[in-house]
């Protein structure tokens, strides 16, 4: 996969880190350009914007206050077909929105595992299971290119508009199919990309934060995850990103305030034409019983 942007890796890294650390001490906050929210931009709460996801009324009543932090650009457990009993891995866990669902659907013989890169999530997703007396989690602290998990130690994968934050998305891919189980499931929701982003749009590092510079054209997504060794890839479900292009979205914002300094004749591109190509979609994948 050949990544549009020649940002830094670690820079990269760093950025996207103190971006989240800054959403854990506004989350009281709407979302803003730091952050993948990639259906808040219209005012919705972020209650709202989760049913828009896909969520249920149930699962908002069901996470402990202070999980849904607004993030997100999908809902990748409705194509996971988690089972009682069965470990789940939450690929940029957060504040552990997902990850709770999760353990409600496992059940308590079952467990959830949240990975995190952000020391300042991993605290709030940790506390936020402590007072809300849910035992069968476990938030781990590390980057999703190298998982802090155990060969085979997991039955299902799931991820919210996360892994388009990562520099090096096959090592992500093959970390994934290196931690689930034989015949163990991939559910992701992400940002890509139908058309591929101008120069300028690719290299700045407020759109890489905001969901947009770091997305892949949906072809390369797609090859990856195959190339990483799995089976039966497809789009589960895919939507356009904005609805209308949005001044108040966070990931336009990101955008424009990076452009901000830039004149009309420096910007050669339509950034209606660039938001249409940004695309909500749902990925699902199976490893093989055996190797192929």
């Amino acid at each position: 996969m050949t990544e549009q942007t020649t940002l830094d890796k670690e820079k990269i890294h760093q950025e996207v880190r103190k971006a989240y650390a800054g959403r854990v001490t506004a989350a009281t906050e709407s979302a803003d350009e730091s952050c993948c929210s990639c259906s808040c931009g219209d005012g919705a709460s972020v209650e709202e914007s989760a049913l828009r996801m896909g969520y249920s009324a149930e699962d908002l009543e069901a996470v402990p206050e202070g999980a849904n932090l607004g993030l997100g650009c999908g809902a990748p457990l409705t194509h996971a077909r988690v089972q009682p009993g069965e470990t789940v891995l939450d690929l940029g866990s957060g504040a552990g929105f997902d990850a709770f669902i999760a353990a409600r659907a496992v059940g308590p013989e079952g467990r959830v595992i949240g990975v995190d890169m952000t020391p300042e999530m991993v605290a709030k997703a940790e506390q936020n299971a402590v007072a809300s007396g849910v035992t069968n989690t476990d938030f781990r602290l590390g980057q999703i290119e190298s998982l802090p998990v155990a060969d085979a130690e997991v039955d299902v994968i799931v991820s919210n508009c996360v892994i388009n934050l990562s520099p090096d998305k096959p090592a992500v891919f093959r970390e994934a199919f290196r931690a689930l189980k034989p015949g163990g499931r991939l559910a992701v929701s992400d940002i890509v990309l139908t058309a591929p982003l101008p120069e300028r749009v690719a290299n700045s590092i407020a759109a890489y934060v905001g969901c947009l510079a770091g997305a892949s054209l949906l072809d390369d997504y797609l090859q990856a995850v195959h190339e990483a060794g799995f089976e039966e890839v497809e789009v589960a479900e895919s939507r356009p990103a904005l609805e209308a292009l949005s001044l108040d979205d966070p990931m336009t914002r990101a955008v424009l305030d990076e452009l901000g300094a830039a004149s009309p004749e420096e910007l050669s591109f339509d950034l209606a034409a660039v938001a249409a190509s940004v695309v909500s979609a749902k990925v699902v994948a199976v490893k093989p019983h055996t190797p192929s």
